[in-house]
C-alpha cells in the first residue's frame, strides 16, 4: 500500500480489491524475489488497475490499465451500502408504507450483477442490487422476514441509490417463525451429557510455520483473500522417499444459481469466490463449537479495501479425529486383528451473507484424501399471496417459500502424482454380453481411456458405467509393472438442469461438466475469469480449452465440480442443518500393497483417561 502511494499516487478515493504475494512459479529455486500482486480502483472515476511491485526494492514493476473490469465487491462496500440505504429517505419512504419505521431492525444485503441483467440505463455503473430483511427485534434473524418487492439498485463507487425497485405485494409479511436462538424460540433445549475428545499425550502432528507433517503425510498450509485456505506441496512418504501426490489443491470459484424467475430472484446468482472472496469471508474458529480436541490454530490475514492488514484469529483449524475402523480381519486361528482409522482435518469456516460453507482437507492412514464442505446457514425466503404458491421453491412458513437453487464449488486439483508428467484416463466399467465362455454374464471389465487433449478433457459423470478418472505418472511402474496413479472419486455432482440460453451458462461454463482437463499454466487461476463481477461472458476455461491443447504426458490441472443441488424443504428452516458434498483422492497402485499395514492396534482401553 505505502508503495502504491508513493509511486503512484494510489490514496483517497480510491478502492483495493486484492493484495497478494506471487506465489513462486513451478521449480523456481528457494529465495526468488518476493512479489506482490495487487487490483485497485479509483471510485471516482471507475478505472481498475493490476499492479506488480518488488518487496526488495520497493519498485513498482507492473501498472496495468484493465478497461472493462470491474474488481471483486468488497466487504466494505457491502457495509457501507447497507448504512448508506437505511438513511437514504426513499426507502425509510418505501418502508414507511409497509408498517416498517424501526431503522435498526432492517438490513439491507447487497449482491453483484451479471451484465446481462443490467439496464441499459445503468450501465457502465459499479452497479448492485440489493434484497431488503427485517429482523423481529434487535437480536432477531434479519433473513426471517424478506421485504418482498423492494429492491434498491446502488452505483457503489458513487455509493448512492440509483433506483428504488418498488412493487409491494397485496398482503403484508406473513406471520413466520424464523428465529433460532434459544432465547428466542421459546422452546426448551434437550439434554445432552457432555463429549470429550482429549489426547493425553499431545497431537501427533508437527507444525514447523507453515509446513505440516503427520505420520506418512507432509505439506504447507497457504492463505489468500481469494480462495481461502489453500495446500501446497502435498506429498506422502514411502519407503522412506517424499513422493509428490499435488502441487496445489483450493477451491478456485463457487456458481450459486437460484431458480426462481421472479422478480425478486432472477438477478439471484453468486459468484462467491470470484465476486467475495472466500479469505475475506472467513470467520473465526472456536474450541467446543467448530473443533473438538487437540487444536491447533492459525491465524489469517487479508485487507480491508483500503489497504489496511486485518488479521481473522484462528482462521484454519488443524486437528485428529477418529475414524472408526481402517481395517480389520478375523481368522479362526490368530484371532482378531483390527486398527482404527484416524485422519488428519483441516479446516476452515466462511459466512456469506445468509449461508456458511464449511471446508474440511481430510488425510488418512491409508494415504486417501477427503474432501468436504458442509453447508448451512439460512436460506433465501419471499412471500406469497394465498393460494398463489410458486412451483420454484418449497414452503417452508406461512406464507413463504425458499426458491430451489445449487451451488456449485470448482475444486482446483493441480496434482503431480509422483511428479511430472501425468496423464488422466477415464475409467468406466462395462458389462461384457453373455457368451459361450460365460454363459452366465458375468464379466465386467474396466475401460480405460486417455484423455489426450482438452476437448477429451471435458468430462461428465456417468452413472450407469460408475466412471472416475485416473491421474498415472508417465514412464515409471510400480512392482507389478502399472503406472503409479491417484484416481478422482467423483461424489455430490449433478447437471446444471439450465437453459442452454441462460446468461448464468455464458458467465460459467464451467458447471456445464463435472470434470475439464487442462495444461497447468500459472496465468490460469479463476475458471469464470479473473473478473465475473458484471461479467458478460466467461474468459476462463471456455476460452483457454478452445486452444485445445495437449494434456497427455504432462503438467495437469484438473477442475472439478461438485456440490449441492438444494431441493429445499421445511426442515431446513429457520436455520439449515449442514448439508454435506464430498469427493476423494484414492491410491491406485501408487502403492504396491496397503500402505496402512504399519499402522499399530490400539491399546486395549485406548479410550480410557488418566486420571
Amino acid at each position: 500500500t505505502a508503495v502504491l502511494r508513493a509511486r503512484k499516487g494510489v490514496g483517497s478515493g480510491w478502492r483495493y480489491a486484492s493484495i497478494e504475494l506471487v506465489e513462486p512459479a513451478k521449480n523456481e529455486p528457494a529465495g526468488s524475489a518476493r512479489t506482490v500482486r495487487a487490483v485497485c480502483w479509483h471510485a471516482g472515476d471507475g478505472r481498475t488497475y493490476r499492479a506488480e511491485m518488488s518487496l526488495a526494492d520497493g519498485e513498482v514493476t507492473r501498472w496495468e490499465y484493465l478497461p472493462g473490469q470491474q474488481p471483486s465487491i468488497t466487504l466494505d462496500e457491502w457495509h457501507e451500502c447497507d448504512e448508506m440505504l437505511r438513511r437514504h429517505p426513499a426507502l425509510i419512504d418505501a418502508l414507511a408504507r409497509r408498517g416498517i419505521t424501526n431503522l435498526s431492525l432492517v438490513l439491507t444485503d447487497v449482491w453483484a450483477y451479471g451484465a446481462a441483467l443490467v439496464p441499459e440505463r445503468h450501465r457502465g455503473l459499479r452497479l448492485g442490487w440489493s434484497d431488503v430483511w427485517l429482523r423481529g427485534s434487535q437480536d432477531g434473524n434479519p433473513y426471517a422476514h424478506h421485504v418482498t418487492g423492494l429492491h434498491p439498485i446502488v452505483d457503489l463507487n458513487q455509493m448512492a441509490l440509483v433506483e428504488l425497485e418498488d412493487n409491494p405485494p397485496p398482503i403484508g409479511l406473513p406471520d413466520v417463525r424464523g428465529e433460532y436462538l434459544p432465547e428466542l424460540t421459546g422452546g426448551t433445549l434437550r439434554e445432552v451429557s457432555p463429549l470429550h475428545v482429549v489426547q493425553p499425550d499431545g497431537v501427533s502432528f508437527t507444525l514447523d510455520g507453515y509446513l505440516l507433517r503427520w505420520q506418512n503425510w507432509q505439506l504447507r498450509l497457504g492463505f489468500n483473500h481469494r480462495e481461502g485456505l489453500v495446500l501446497h506441496t502435498v506429498g506422502c512418504t514411502d519407503g522412506g522417499r517424499l513422493r509428490p501426490v499435488a502441487h496445489r489443491l483450493s477451491f478456485a470459484e463457487m456458481v450459486v444459481p437460484y431458480r426462481d424467475a421472479s422478480p425478486d430472484h432472477y438477478r439471484r446468482t453468486a459468484f462467491d469466490i470470484g465476486e467475495w472472496g472466500l479469505g475475506f469471508m472467513t470467520t473465526s474458529l472456536e474450541r467446543g463449537c467448530d473443533c473438538l480436541g487437540e487444536i491447533r490454530y492459525l491465524d489469517a490475514v487479508v485487507h480491508d479495501s483500503r489497504g489496511e492488514p486485518v488479521t481473522i484469529p484462528n482462521a484454519i483449524c488443524i486437528h485428529e479425529e477418529d475414524d472408526g475402523i481402517l481395517w480389520k480381519h478375523v481368522d479362526e486361528r490368530s484371532g482378531a486383528q483390527t486398527r482404527r482409522s484416524r485422519r488428519l482435518v483441516i479446516s476452515f469456516h466462511v459466512t456469506v451473507a445468509n449461508y456458511e460453507y464449511l471446508v474440511y482437507w481430510r488425510f488418512y492412514q491409508d494415504a486417501s484424501i477427503e474432501c468436504e464442505v458442509r453447508a448451512t446457514g439460512v436460506m433465501v425466503t419471499s412471500a406469497f399471496p394465498p393460494g398463489s404458491q410458486p412451483a420454484t421453491g418449497a414452503v417452508v412458513d406461512q406464507r413463504s417459500y425458499a426458491p430451489y437453487h445449487q451451488h456449485f464449488i470448482v475444486a482446483r486439483l493441480d496434482l503431480d502424482v509422483d511428479g511430472q508428467p501425468n496423464t488422466v484416463f477415464a475409467c468406466d466399467s462395462r458389462p461384457l454380453p453373455a457368451g459361450t465362455d460365460d454363459p452366465y454374464g458375468l464379466r465386467l471389465v474396466l475401460q480405460e481411456t486417455p484423455l489426450r487433449t482438452e476437448t477429451d478433457g471435458r468430462q461428465d459423470y456417468n452413472w450407469q458405467t460408475q466412471r472416475y478418472w485416473k491421474i498415472t505418472a508417465t514412464g515409471t511402474s510400480n512392482s507389478l509393472g502399472a503406472p503409479p496413479a491417484y484416481k478422482l472419486v467423483p461424489g455430490s455432482t449433478f447437471p446444471p438442469l439450465i437453459d442452454a440460453s441462460s446468461a448464468v451458462l455464458r458467465r460459467a461454463a464451467v458447471i456445464g461438466h463435472t470434470l475439464w482437463v487442462t495444461p497447468y499454466h500459472p496465468a490460469e487461476r479463476w475458471p469464470c475469469g479473473e473478473f465475473p463481477n458484471l461479467s458478460a461472458a466467461d474468459s476462463g476455461l471456455a476460452v483457454w480449452t478452445q486452444q485445445d491443447r495437449q494434456i497427455a504426458d504432462c503438467d495437469v490441472v484438473l477442475w472439478y465440480v461438485f456440490g449441492l443441488h438444494h431441493i429445499t424443504r421445511p426442515e431446513d428452516w429457520p436455520v439449515m442443518p449442514v448439508d454435506r458434498a464430498s469427493f476423494w483422492l484414492k491410491p491406485v497402485g501408487f502403492f504396491d500393497r496397503n500402505p496402512a499395514l504399519d499402522v499399530p492396534p490400539g491399546p486395549p482401553h485406548g479410550d480410557t483417561v488418566p486420571s
